[in-house]
């Protein structure tokens, strides 16, 4: 998986391309941790996220949760098999999908 970052003021932009799986979910979870200090505004665009495991999922969790407590959060351009992996596992619920 490849981990793009456009850091602008508070505002934060993700590309992830490839997979988001067990393998690759500890380096997202990394760029997090040290990337969202002073983000008020949190945007991941998976145009080219071909896949998301439950391992990705709990970066995503974890993301939404900080975000809740510092800004907002979203997620743009998820094709049909991630937005049936967020219907199924009720995370339609909670995120911000465009």
């Amino acid at each position: 998986m490849k981990i793009y970052q456009e850091k602008n003021g508070e505002t934060l932009a993700i590309a992830l391309e490839g997979r988001l799986d067990t393998m690759t979910a500890p380096e997202l979870e990394a760029a997090l941790k040290d990337g969202l200090n002073g983000v008020s505004e949190l945007t991941f665009d998976f145009t080219k996220l071909d896949y998301i495991s439950s391992a990705g999922l709990r970066v995503l969790l974890g993301a939404q949760k900080t975000m809740h407590k510092q800004g907002s959060m979203k997620v743009t351009h998820v094709n049909e098999m991630i937005m049936e992996v967020f219907e199924v596992t009720g995370f339609t619920d909670f995120l911000t999908i465009e």
